[in-house]
């Protein structure tokens, strides 16, 4: 099958392209516009829309297997096409963990059959307990395309500098998730005046920003690149920006409800504000813009959590979490291109390119040979968010009732249709 798509701006900052005309992908790759379409090219107008390289969401927990009341495959999936994701990674902190070929090659299998691209990432300690390291190579080999043990930092020094060095050699990355477990012991947010109003036990930011450096400074010593998740403080970024001076492979994303919340969202104790790291001060916020301008920052991923309703009735005791993946381009160009701060192309670059190249997967072009996976996204819509119409099996949103701007109106993956709005 093949596709045209007419009047469209396409946005693609990996060739330098913005610029209205048509785009063309056949056989799952998009293409030169041939001079006689063939009979059965399907024709879309695209006036009025920006075609964007799909999504590449690279923090993303599908719950499969061992957890799938919250979400599973086809769901995430589904919710992802819904938002402009064509390519995601799945974390391993399933039940049973992903930590050894067999449960990762069923995945993989089960995946295969899904409207989108789903990567899998692959432990670097046995059941996530940080007690004996994973067979890294292993993993590699049945096709895991990260190594973590997100939802919980690796404790053991010597686990991680293995890891580092180890993935480096694979040709993969170490995405960790940074916490200091000890000062983050018993909190549930943010420690500060919120925290104390409500009287609940907080987490220091320095729960991030101590364990960023301290995975710093072992990335260092390994000569390897690492990836840092979710980041969250202005601490942790003032080490990632000196690591970066210093020529250090360290990259790092931070999640759309970072750039928009704070702790004061926690105000009304409503646990659909409740995620891991938690939200933080003012200054934080201001912090992940900065360096969202300054590069300091190189993605936007949504660390995509699901957890059913009544998981999350109770405040206190609810787990974190909060869903993303349908509102996360909306709230991104919202925040940061409608404002006036960034171009549409430098939030392509941090939704899709850069994820793509962190990954090292085939994703976040429209160039000519490149896998025809593409976003029709209109940029001057306006809609509410309902969590009673997202696609996935959870309604976690923080975004709810918020109206953002710009909104999914086509997702393209492999070639296919995938995602129309009605």
């Amino acid at each position: 099958m093949s596709l045209l798509i007419t009047n469209v701006r396409m946005v693609d900052p990996a060739s330098g392209r913005d610029e209205t005309g048509s785009l063309y992908m056949e056989k799952g790759k998009f293409a030169p516009l041939p001079e006689k379409l063939p009979a059965d090219c399907r024709v879309l107008e695209g006036e009025g829309l920006a075609a964007l390289p799909g999504l590449v969401d690279m923090h993303v927990h599908l719950r499969d297997p061992g957890q799938t009341h919250k979400e599973d495959l086809h769901t995430g999936a589904r919710a992802a096409a819904a938002g402009g994701v064509t390519s995601l990674l799945a974390m391993p902190n399933t039940s049973p963990a992903v930590d050894n070929p067999q449960t990762l090659t069923d995945i993989l299998q089960r995946a295969e059959k899904e409207p989108v691209r789903i990567y899998q990432a692959g432990c670097i300690t046995a059941g996530l307990k940080g007690e004996t390291p994973a067979d890294l190579p292993a993993l590699a080999a049945a096709g895991a395309a990260a190594f973590t043990d997100d939802g919980r930092p690796v404790c053991n020094s010597r686990y991680m500098l293995e890891a580092l060095q180890t993935a480096h050699k694979l040709g993969r990355p170490v995405v960790s998730h940074c916490e200091d477990l000890y000062l983050a012991a018993g909190g549930i947010m943010t420690e500060g005046p919120v925290s104390a109003a409500l009287g609940v036990k907080g987490i220091p930011a320095a729960a991030e920003y101590v364990d960023v450096a301290q995975k710093i400074a072992l990335a260092a010593a390994a000569d390897a690149p690492l990836h840092v998740c979710h980041v969250s403080t202005a601490g942790s970024l003032a080490a990632i920006r000196a690591a970066k001076r210093a020529g250090l492979n360290v990259t790092c994303e931070t999640g759309p409800h970072y750039i928009w919340f704070t702790e004061e969202a926690l105000e009304g104790r409503d646990a659909d504000f409740r995620m891991n790291p938690p939200l933080g001060s003012r200054a934080d916020r201001k912090g992940v813009i900065a360096a969202l301008l300054d590069g300091t920052i190189d993605a936007i991923a949504t660390d995509h959590a699901p957890h059913a309703p009544a998981e999350k009735a109770d405040f206190d005791k609810a787990p974190n979490g909060v869903i993303g993946m349908e509102t996360s381009l909306s709230a991104s160009y919202t925040a940061l291109v409608a404002s006036g701060l960034l171009e549409l192309s430098d939030l392509v670059r941090l939704m899709s390119l850069h994820p793509a190249r962190i990954l090292g997967i085939p994703a976040g072009t429209l160039a000519a040979g490149a896998p025809a996976d593409v976003v029709l996204f209109d940029t001057a819509a306006r809609w509410k968010v309902e969590p009673d119409k997202l696609h996935g099996k959870s309604r976690n949103t923080p975004f709810k009732g918020l109206e953002l701007i710009g909104r999914v109106k086509t997702t393209i993956c492999r070639g296919e249709i995938v995602y129309e709005d009605k």
